[in-house]
């Protein structure tokens, strides 16, 4: 194919490229013969200039014909204006380079005036635009006769509006372009999307596809901190994050960071500033200026800017040059869009892009694993595109016919040739006509009209004022009511801060934006005046907003995770999710230890409801399902509506990714597996459409919408409409036409009535199906009703791992208006970890609680008096011989009588004589004065039959009084058992208050008295002897301390009478070897007293010493190197053998050996090798005369010789965390500051967890002021 184009062109692309990329070899051909054509391929693929060249080359041909006339021909559509700006620049270069007379102009937002006016009179060849504007060229009247002779339409990322409401607009705008030009051809550039049969409807229905694949290598990872990750990050873990990322950046040429959050990407560009230098790393985010962006890309492409910090900004095809690295923080919550992400590393053909994620918390631990598992797996979302948005529909029917009058007929037959409205029906459409004809009346007039309507001839015409609306007001991107940063006395705008940061600020305050930090002079309606703030410290803006879910495909791919996860080996997640191994244990544990408390482990198959009190004697109702937020969104919304219904009391809510909690308040009592039953997939939509209407979704929606419709104009008398006035017309519009949904509550009874209003209609389609998913949510329940997804249900006295997140999930995830300091959630005390052991008894509460609580419950009856009030509480109480005396005085009185029931004696007080015979009264009683009881227990007790108790019971438990459950055993087959609530939150504090005390955490000074006594230091706790010595040694093997020590101070104080015989024995039996351990700090060596030496058992050798051989330090003395020489030739020796071999001076021998010791290479039989080498006055042989016996005489002296290869790995570790137990008792990681040997606390945690799991130790705080106890 490239044979076929012009010769300037084909020898500008061969010297260029040389040979074209696939999407290029098989697009041309398509384009080429005037094809629909959709291109999907990877980032970096080269599809941008497959597009373009064909209409380059039909360009340069008429040029060279002289045919060449000043009149658009390609219309080039990209969804960012910043992308539009590159795109012209990639453009103009190889123009030039061709030498070609062709014309290329951008026509954005930020294009100037005089640049639009220019590109009217005198038309570019190829012009470059946006969605928004677009829709603006084929509405202004000056524009549309530079489109009517476009010949191709390009639409670039195409994927990255399909599924929303951009994308719908883009295609009734292609319809209208198709009216005016005669339907130019299209051609789409995609990412890979799945159905991409979807994408190519959207073009067209008889669009060629040109499919690349999705299969491109990534080198992806996961990075988890040295710390465990918990349900929320802390400051140290940040602080940890934060220097992996400044050092990943140091390693490559360009790094882009990618975060989720416009806060998040301030905050990280901020420490990362810290870390690598000012002017290093910048921000880039919506809220920063233009320019702000466009000096941030530039200056990365440059080479200037060693990284940026970015949100969704970067991730579609603007041009930074080559990245090397992407980092993501945080799960970008979509496989597709961490595709996105990840391909913005070696962008260009060939590369292998390279991408580190780093989760914060456990949740995004699995999540970041899940993701890479998907994508290695080919996996993908599937694009949904939205069915005929009604708003988007009413803003293009008013720009068109403001361009030109329309037949109505003929323009619904237009409009239904885009795909998104291939099923707009006729009275919908006709709906729109009459609002927009008829407009919204309010009490400040009619707002709305646009239209003049001909009924009687099917005509649509504009009213005046309607194509300015549409121009002004037009486009699908909502309205965000954020205040612009001005900088002073420049009067320049610098980026934008939500209204509630600027209402809430103050003069004076400092925050950031840009990395820079910023003074506020004053605050104006819209504006927030600056000025520089000379580096003080600032505080972070916020900006308010829904987070996007995780998707779907996603979602399942978390679930798949947490069941395999927990049942392979940890080198598993490694390979298939590139977690690291500690990260690859944390997430094992996690599912394990959730899993065990659970009783089951939470998936897209299995539900599980877990109920537990928090602190302030109410309940938490956390159901676990993993589908995705706008499922559990969708569920927490219909189930608080239910409640409220059934309860008459509206409920705190909130929904994660991975769950939803409810706050229960007393009088919610039910049976637990019930709340799987208060919603069917019959009835959930109903109940979910009167639930949102209350929800701030639902108005913020429909001032959207009332704005996209024009109804709603974002500008008035040419100056942009305050977003409080908005918000106000917005209420007025929506009392007009949705009275009851603005109504005082008490004065509605029953559901509220929804009218049949186009945009009330729509909007709560869009809170339906966009921002919540009922069709997903139905999906679930039917699945729940069929069997096919598992339900479980579980009391637990404390709330499991999985619970934690959810209980601390963000403002955004509440379903509620209570703010953040009044969630009864916070409420609920949370542990980081849980012993397994633990965890697998959590929901049973201790025996010993039951029996104490109900001692404190029991009505006292120290005499008559107590006693009457006993039977007040109780009703009735069968007869007690030591109480005898004070009954029949109350009887006496007339105050008490005795009855038969059933076979069996009560005694009663007479003020209940009539509720004696009624079984609530009697029930109600007895559990507010006793613990747990089943159904039979309570029947036989009080001599009631067993359909008048539990009829009782379920009474009791309407009214909030009592609760169900398994109390005392976890055995399924258990009986029931019923406590009254108030009792039952006692017994869950009491069995929680032993747990915690079981390990209450002491001071710091009785830590250390215990550690004199763990170590033999005190009088009495001394060892003897030599096997007292052997306990000393097993107890510090792998301590080193400086060589004289160990007889001075180290085992005289530990055994009592200590007798270096005793050593000497125990070395030369082989039991016992000293050595040093460490390696030198330096390559030179001097051997002093206070080189460290260790004493261990021989049998530990294989795991202290380090495996493989150690290299020699470069400045040993050539005595040093003769005798280790000698060593390596001869084996172990003694000390004449080395003299005679070594040819040198005992003393020079002496020397050796010390540096030798020095230097951890060689050791000896004996200790009394080592004490002649510390003591220089024993040089001298002991005796006298020919019976002189050589210093060296008690053992040979050999090299070290390092454990083997096998002994390394996990094996060494769990060895070293032991014996480190052994020899403190309590580990922590600031206790092994001082432990030269120790492993990371990082390897050795995963160790203890592991431990703990197994039941051998016991995690927890048990020393005040420390964390991460062992």
């Amino acid at each position: 194919m490239l044979d076929s184009f012009d010769p300037i062109v084909r020898d500008w692309f061969r010297a260029r490229f040389g040979q074209p990329t696939e999407p290029q070899r098989r697009g041309w051909p398509e384009i080429a013969a005037g094809r629909d054509t959709l291109i999907a391929a990877p980032t970096g693929s080269g599809k941008t200039l497959s597009a373009f060249l064909i209409s380059i080359d039909a360009l340069v041909r008429k040029a060279r014909a002289n045919a060449l006339e000043p009149r658009l021909h390609t219309v080039y559509v990209s969804p960012l204006k910043a992308l539009s700006y590159d795109i012209r620049r990639n453009l103009e270069q190889p123009i030039a380079e061709m030498n070609a007379p062709l014309r290329v102009a951008v026509r954005t937002g930020d294009t100037p005036e005089r640049e639009r006016r220019q590109m009217t009179k005198d038309p570019p060849h190829i012009l470059v635009t946006t969605p928004e504007s677009l829709f603006i060229l084929l509405t202004a009247e000056s524009s549309r006769a530079m489109l009517r002779t476009a010949r191709v339409a390009i639409l670039d990322e195409i994927h990255a509006i399909a599924g929303d409401k951009r994308g719908s607009h883009l295609a009734l705008s292609l319809a209208r372009l198709d009216a005016l030009a005669g339907r130019p051809q299209r051609i789409g550039l995609s990412a890979t999307v799945r159905p991409i049969e979807v994408i190519a409807r959207l073009l067209g229905d008889n669009t060629h596809i040109v499919n690349v694949g999705d299969r491109r290598p990534m080198d992806l990872a996961v990075e988890v901190p040295k710390d465990e990750l918990g349900p929320i990050a802390s400051n140290e873990m940040w602080a940890e994050t934060y220097d992996r990322i400044a050092a990943l950046i140091g390693e490559h040429r360009t790094t882009l960071v990618f975060v989720n959050t416009r806060r998040l990407a301030e905050r990280v560009a901020h420490a990362l500033s810290l870390r690598l230098g000012e002017g290093a790393v910048l921000p880039h985010h919506g809220s920063l200026s233009r320019q702000l962006r466009f000096d941030a890309e530039s200056r990365l492409k440059s080479g200037e800017l060693k990284a940026v910090v970015a949100t969704a900004s970067l991730e579609l095809g603007i041009d930074i040059g080559s990245v090397d690295l992407v980092c993501q923080i945080g799960s970008p919550r979509s496989i597709a869009v961490g595709l996105q992400r990840f391909g913005r590393a070696g962008h260009w053909v060939g590369a292998i892009p390279k991408a580190r994620l780093f989760p914060a918390t456990r949740d995004e631990l699995i999540e970041s694993a899940a993701l890479i598992r998907a994508i290695r797996a080919g996996e993908l979302e599937e694009i949904e595109i939205p069915r005929h948005p009604l708003d988007i529909l009413a803003q293009q029917i008013v720009a068109e016919t403001s361009a030109e009058p329309w037949d109505e007929e003929a323009l619904f037959d237009r409009f239904r040739t885009a795909w998104p409205y291939r099923s707009l029906e006729r009275a919908d459409f006709d709906a729109m006509v009459r609002m927009l004809s008829e407009g919204i009346a309010t009490a400040r007039g009619r707002s709305g009209a646009l239209l003049h309507h001909d009924a009687i001839n099917g005509r649509l015409r504009a009213r005046r004022g309607a194509r300015l609306a549409a121009i002004t007001s037009g486009g699908a991107i909502p309205d965000n009511a954020n205040y612009a940063v001005v900088l002073e006395p420049e009067n320049k705008t610098i980026g934008t801060v939500d209204e509630d940061f600027a209402v809430e600020s103050m003069q004076g305050d400092i925050f950031l934006l840009g990395t820079h930090s910023w003074k506020i002079r004053r605050v104006e309606p819209g504006r927030v005046r600056v000025e520089d703030a000379q580096g003080q410290a600032p505080s972070v803006p916020f900006w308010f907003g829904e987070a996007p879910g995780r998707s779907r495909e996603l979602s399942h791919a978390v679930s798949e995770l947490r069941i395999h996860i927990q049942q392979q080996p940890a080198g598993w997640a490694a390979q298939e999710c590139g977690v690291d191994p500690a990260g690859a244990i944390q997430a094992a544990l996690y599912a394990q230890t959730g899993a065990a408390m659970l009783g089951a482990l939470p998936s897209t198959e299995c539900v599980v409801a877990e109920r537990f009190f928090d602190e302030a004697g109410g309940m938490q109702l956390v159901l676990h399902a993993p589908f995705g937020s706008r499922i559990t969104r969708a569920w927490g919304l219909a189930l608080r509506k239910r409640f409220c219904r059934t309860f008459n009391f509206e409920l705190q809510a909130a929904a994660t990714d991975n769950g939803l909690v409810l706050s229960l308040g007393e009088h919610h009592s039910f049976p637990l597996e019930l709340v799987f039953a208060f919603l069917d997939s019959r009835n959930v939509e109903d109940v979910l459409t009167q639930a949102l209407l209350a929800a701030p979704m639902f108005t913020a929606r429909w001032r959207w919408n009332a704005s996209r419709a024009l109804v709603l104009p974002r500008f008035s008398g040419g100056r942009k409409v305050p977003a409080p006035i908005q918000r106000m017309r917005s209420e007025d519009l929506l009392a007009a036409v949705f009275p009851d949904q603005v109504a005082c509550a008490e004065n509605l009874t029953g559901p509220i009535r929804v009218p049949d209003h186009p945009l009330v209609r729509e909007t709560i389609e869009n809170c339906l199906r966009e921002a919540m998913d009922i069709d997903g949510l139905k999906r679930v329940l039917e699945g729940i009703e069929s069997g096919r997804i598992r339900t479980v249900t579980v009391d637990n006295a404390a709330p499991s791992p999985f619970s934690h997140e959810i209980l601390n999930a963000n403002p955004y995830a509440f379903l509620d208006d209570a703010p953040l300091e009044e969630r009864r959630a916070r409420a609920v005390q949370l542990r980081r970890t849980l012993r397994e052991d633990v965890a697998g008894g959590a929901g049973v509460l201790d025996e010993s609680a039951i029996e104490l609580v109900e001692s404190e419950v029991w009505p006292p009856m120290r005499d008559a008096e107590e006693l009457h009030d006993a039977l007040l509480t109780l009703v009735v109480l069968p007869p007690n011989g030591a109480l005898a005396g004070w009954f029949e005085a109350l009887c006496d009185d007339r105050r008490a009588f005795a009855f038969d029931r059933g076979g069996m004696r009560f005694w009663a007080a007479a003020e209940r004589r009539d509720a004696i015979h009624d079984a609530v009264a009697t029930l109600r009683g007895w559990l507010e004065s006793t613990g747990p009881w089943t159904a039979a227990a309570l029947a036989a007790r009080l001599a009631l039959t067993r359909d008048e108790v539990v009829e009782a019971l379920a009474r009791l438990e309407a009214e909030g009084q009592v609760l169900r459950g398994q109390f005392r055993f976890k055995d399924p087959g258990a009986e029931v058992e019923w406590c009254n609530r108030r009792v039952l939150a006692r017994i869950h504090r009491t069995t929680l208050g032993r747990l915690r005390r079981e390990i209450e955490p002491v001071s710091s000074a009785a830590f250390y008295r215990f550690l004199t006594r763990w170590h033999h230091l005190t009088p009495g706790a001394q060892l003897h002897g030599a096997d007292g010595l052997l306990q000393i040694v097993t107890q510090l093997q792998g301590y080193e301390a400086p060589a004289a020590a160990w007889e001075s101070e180290i085992l005289p104080r530990r055994v009592a009478g200590y007798q270096p015989e005793h050593l000497d024995e125990l070395c030369l039996s082989g039991e016992v070897m000293w050595a040093r351990l460490s390696p030198p700090q330096s390559d030179r060596v001097r051997p002093t007293r206070l080189a460290p030496v260790s004493l261990f058992l021989r049998e530990s050798a294989e795991w202290l010493l380090p495996a493989g051989e150690s290299g020699e330090p470069a400045a040993l003395s050539h005595p040093a190197r003769d005798v280790l020489d000698q060593l390596k030739a001869r084996g172990p020796s003694f000390f004449p053998d080395l003299v005679r071999g070594a040819h040198r001076l005992a003393s020079e021998v002496e020397d050796a050996l010390w540096e030798l010791t020095a230097a951890a290479l060689v050791t000896a039989d004996g200790f009394e090798n080592l004490r002649a080498l510390l003591d220089p006055k024993r040089r001298r042989g002991q005796g006298s005369g020919r019976r002189a016996r050589p210093r060296h005489a008690a053992g040979r002296w050999s090299l070290v010789r390092h454990g083997h290869a096998q002994t390394a790995g996990e094996a060494r570790t769990e060895a070293a965390a032991r014996q480190l137990l052994a020899r403190w008792g309590v580990v922590f990681r600031d206790l092994l500051k001082g432990e030269s040997l120790a492993p990371p606390w990082r390897d050795l945690l995963p160790v203890y967890r592991r431990l703990e799991a197994r039941g051998e130790i016991r995690g927890g705080r048990f020393v005040a002021g420390f964390s991460f106890l062992i």
